[in-house]
């Protein structure tokens, strides 16, 4: 896992992708795996992502992500 990490960060950064794009889509991708694993549930997501229900909720919105996957 470590080297796949290291591996990306090193194509990102030759890539010249800036540090918030990369968060902010690494996150969207975590929030969109947990949607749908849990079939959208919300809470179910939530507690995956070890975060609040209106926290992801916020997320979501931000993200522009359907939340119901």
């Amino acid at each position: 896992m470590k080297e796949k990490l290291e591996s990306l960060v090193i194509e990102m950064i030759e890539r010249r992708i800036f540090l918030g794009e990369a968060v902010d889509e690494f996150e969207k991708k975590f929030i969109q795996n947990a949607l749908t694993r849990t079939g959208g549930n919300q809470t179910k997501a939530a507690r995956i992502l070890g975060m609040h229900r209106n926290t992801l909720n916020r997320k979501i919105a931000q993200h522009k992500l359907n939340g119901r996957h």
